[in-house]
């Protein structure tokens, strides 16, 4: 499988000036452990990780020889990391430099990279701007899909497909933020619902593709600060 296929396409993102305790809150209330920061043209700039959040709590203060040691140290990696620790924007807490591939890159390429640089998630560029990303979990449902018959994974793709297709037909949908997944037939609803009657109209829009057989919601309320960017 190539990463366009594993892919999560049109990943949520933060540009580079918004403020940690935004990103934080952003990745508590989606359930993500990592999101890309970018720039106005789609750009991939880094990534800010619960690791790069927990650092912050982590950064201990200096021991009693530390003044000491420091003089025959070189002091750069001592500032990057007080920045990192002490940060108040994605641009400055932010993991670079990136792991990128392009959508062609297949599936063992991504998992070598992810063992060379013991990262968990790849993100997948087109031209230089980012459409998607490739998480470990993203690999393992590969894993399980190979399982499947070919026919199986076939129809499923096809009903993905037309949900997309419905979703763009409507100028009232939000495709950016709402994410539908396929597993023999079932559709589940991810992302962002801005409101009780986006998530309904989303939920019967999917019901009536054909090939759905059920449609679970999963969709969360959208945080406030994904408002204040629309």
């Amino acid at each position: 499988m190539l990463a366009r296929d594993l892919m999560t396409p049109n990943p949520v993102t933060v540009p580079p000036e918004a403020p940690v305790t935004a990103v934080a809150e952003l990745l508590a209330r989606r359930g993500i452990s990592a999101v890309p920061v970018v720039d106005a043209a789609g750009k991939p700039l880094g990534i800010v990780t619960e690791g790069d959040l927990i650092r912050r709590l982590a950064d201990a203060p200096p021991g009693p020889l530390t003044w000491f040691l420091d003089i025959f140290r070189d002091p750069t990696p001592l500032a990057q990391r007080y920045l990192k620790a002490h940060g108040a924007v994605a641009r400055e807490v932010m993991t670079t430099p990136l792991v990128t591939v392009g959508q062609e890159a297949s599936a063992e390429e991504i998992s070598r990279l992810m063992e060379k640089h013991r990262i968990r998630r790849v993100l997948v560029e087109r031209e230089g701007v980012l459409v998607g990303l490739v998480s470990r979990a993203d690999l393992l449902r590969a894993v399980l899909r190979a399982a499947q018959p070919d026919s199986a994974r076939l129809e499923d793709r096809a009903v993905l497909h037309g949900i997309l297709a419905a979703f763009r037909e409507q100028p009232w949908t939000d495709t950016f933020w709402v994410f539908p997944d396929v597993a023999g037939g079932r559709v589940t609803l991810y992302g962002f619902a801005r409101s009780e009657v986006m998530r309904e109209g989303l939920k019967r829009l999917a019901a009536g593709v054909a090939g759905v057989r059920a449609v679970e919601d999963r969709m969360t309320p959208m945080p406030l600060i994904l408002r204040a960017m629309l």
